[in-house]
């Protein structure tokens, strides 16, 4: 695996989200930088605007979608479908946060600006996607985030063939498991949903 590119720090600084008291909005506005995604990671932050192409906000919400890699509640039919895909990593990140980013879903926030960012955080080496594909060559499905230290934020998932996301979340685990090489792994989900707790 290679070692991701370190870009030029931010010029801008964020809050520590410990002194937010009990709000999940840290901060309004600075870019989208490589220096500057990465330093909020780091502090525990995200971006996300309230709207579509709106101004851009810094989320380090109270209530945190945390996984624990030996807590996914994977069904018995999720395993069956798990055997119909071929897992891919970093072949189609392109691909996946474009439909990510479907303007007709639900909650749609991912932009134009968004994609650009974190293509380039790609091409550094910190955004990487995991892709389920069909037998027949096709995506069926995947998820895309950032990998920074010991933490992996997963920031979004879709899918066109059925489980084809949740077969890209138990990979992604799978991954992180067999990557700890004796460190801690936290996988960040964000927003707590009840979709997202009822997979553990």
């Amino acid at each position: 695996r290679s070692v991701p590119s370190e870009p030029p720090p931010s010029r801008w600084e964020f809050p520590s989200p410990l002194h937010a008291g009990d709000r999940d909005l840290i901060g309004y506005g600075a870019d989208l930088e490589p220096g500057t995604l990465l330093q909020a990671y780091r502090r525990g932050l995200f971006p996300m605007p309230i709207r579509l192409g709106g101004a851009m906000v810094w989320w380090s919400p109270q209530r945190r979608g945390v996984l624990p890699l030996d807590g996914l509640k994977v069904s018995r039919s999720l395993r069956q479908s798990c055997k119909k895909f071929e897992i891919r990593i970093n072949t189609a990140f392109g691909e996946v946060i474009r439909a990510c980013a479907n303007p007709e879903r639900e909650g749609a926030w991912i932009s134009s600006e968004v994609i650009e960012a974190y293509e380039k955080l790609h091409e550094l080496g910190w955004a990487h996607s995991v892709e389920a594909w069909t037998r027949d060559g096709r995506l069926g499905g995947g998820l895309y985030g950032v990998a920074v230290g010991g933490l992996f934020a997963g920031e979004s998932m879709f899918h066109h063939v059925r489980d084809a996301s949740k077969v890209a979340l138990v990979a992604l685990v799978d991954i992180l498991k067999k990557d700890d090489h004796g460190k801690s792994r936290i996988l960040d989900l964000q927003w707590v949903t009840p979709h997202l707790e009822s997979l553990g």
